[in-house]
Order: C-alpha cells, then structure tokens, then sequence
C-alpha cells in the first residue's frame, strides 16, 4: 500500500491526529526526567507505549535526538521500530533539504528501504528548489513511503519567503507566491492518487493574513497542520485556515498531548481529547 492509502486508512480508524514526540527540556523536566538520554528514552518511549497504533501518526522531532549525539539518535531509531511493531505511522520531522547526491544521501537515510532512520514519512525542506526533492520523493515513491514538504510554516519569519512572487516558476504561469507554487508542484505529484496522494505539504494552522488565501483544492494529498495547542491554534481555526481542503488536514499537536505525561494514561486520554476536539472541528 502506497503510504497515502495507509494514512487515510489510519485516520478512518483513530481520527484524525498526528502526535509529535518532542522531548525538550522543559517537558523532561515536567516529567521529572533529566535532560539526558536515559530521559530521552524514558519520555519516548513512554509515548510510543501510549499512542502508537492509537493515533493516526506519530511524528518525533529529529532535532531533539540529535543534540544527544549518536545516543540520542538511536533512540529515535528503537522509537521508530516501536512505532512500527505497535501498527502505527511514523512521520519523521528532519525537514532536510539540499541538492544533488547530498539530496540522495537524505533520501537514503529517511526513505531507504533498509535504514533504520526511515519512518513512514519524512519532512522536507523545498527551499533549495522543488526539483531539488527529486530524488528524495523518486525513493519514496518506490518504497511506499510519504513525504511532507513545507509550505506555509506557523514561525512569523516564514512569510518573507513563502509570501513572495518569483519572477520563475516552473511550476505554473503568472505571478503566484512561492508557497502556491509548491503546493502546485505537491498537487502534480499526487495527480491521479487515491484514496489519497502520498505528497503532502506542512501548513501550520496558525496562519494569518495572506497564508490564508492560498489555494489548497487540488492537493490531492495530507495537510499536516501544527500549531493545535500550545503554539496558538484551537480546532476551530482548521475551519478558518483551511477551508474546503478540511477533508485532508492532518492536525499535529505536541506539547498539549505531551503535558499530559508522564503515565501512559495522562497521555492517552489527552490524546482522546485532542482527537474528539479535531474531528468535531473537521466535520463542521
């Protein structure tokens, strides 16, 4: 099954709901874990116990295994495996980006057939140029594997980018922003796809302002949407951001799940809230 297809099957089945395992160290601290690895470990996989194979996905952040070394990364690779034996989806959040055989390199470590760094789905950076992503998205595509390209990003800085007109694009004609191109580019990809393509984009939903106006219609594929919870956003701003593209919105939420640890129970029945307030949401 193409990682679309698993998605969509995922969200039919839990709800729609990503949990992000971000294990920074105010949230090792709540739990009363110290900012090490034997913290890192304890905190996720305290999660991956919780909510794998009861959340739609999964989605740990890279950059907090990272600062612990070689350490930490392995315990991102035991979550993944953890995640995977449970029946869950994993989204790895790397949102890497670059070009050429480093672009290669990338795609072999999160979308390989055999590397323990490969999740479900990867997140990636298109700054570089769409057609940068290529061999990436080519490799997953082959291994049945999604991808999740930033678009719209909640971080206020992002619109100096992502709202500006190129005076190119090989995507489509006349003037668009740099974020409705790639979403043009994301769109052709899933061109033909069902249920579900298996490119999506990251849009968060605390976008205001002009992030509002750019057209989602013919994605054809997820929206993963952060920022439900701590960073801002209710359920009910999916409705204002996202507007006729709702049926495909993949809401994350992190810290307002996370908080609710350090028990396996805490984190569940955070979970259930977060899921019931979403899908309310989404149906509206």
């Amino acid at each position: 099954m193409t990682f679309g297809s698993r998605l969509s099957a995922a969200i039919g089945e839990h709800g729609p709901l990503c949990v992000g395992i971000d294990p920074h160290p105010g949230l090792l601290a709540k739990w009363g874990l110290d900012d090490d690895v034997a913290g890192l470990e304890t905190f996720t996989m305290t999660v991956v116990e919780a909510l794998a194979g009861r959340v739609a996905a999964i989605k740990p952040q890279a950059a907090f295994f990272e600062r612990h070394g070689s350490k930490g990364v392995a315990v991102l690779e035991r979550a993944l495996e953890g995640i995977r034996e449970e029946g869950g989806l994993s989204v790895v959040d790397a949102k890497r980006g670059d070009i050429g055989s480093t672009m290669s390199a990338y795609a072999d470590a999160f979308v390989g057939e055999s590397s323990p760094l490969a999740g479900d789905a990867v997140t990636v950076s298109p700054f570089l140029g769409f057609g940068s992503l290529r061999p990436l998205l080519d490799l997953a595509a082959a291994n049945g594997r999604g991808v999740f390209v930033l678009a719209l990003t909640s971080n206020p800085e992002g619109g100096e980018v992502q709202h500006a007109v190129p005076s190119v694009s090989s995507v489509s004609s006349g003037p668009k922003t740099v974020a409705q191109n790639i979403i043009d580019a994301v769109a052709a990809e899933n061109a033909g796809a069902g249920p579900l393509g298996s490119v999506g984009v990251v849009v968060g939903a605390t976008v205001t302002g002009a992030g509002r106006e750019h057209d989602l219609s013919a994605l054809n594929g997820p929206i993963l949407a952060p920022g439900i919870g701590a960073q801002g956003a209710t359920a009910d701003d999916l409705r204002e951001v996202f507007g006729p593209a709702l049926r495909h919105v993949l809401p994350n939420s992190s810290r307002e799940v996370l908080g609710a640890g350090p028990t396996v129970a805490g984190l569940r029945e955070a979970a259930d809230r977060t899921v019931e307030a979403v899908s309310l949401a989404l149906r509206a």
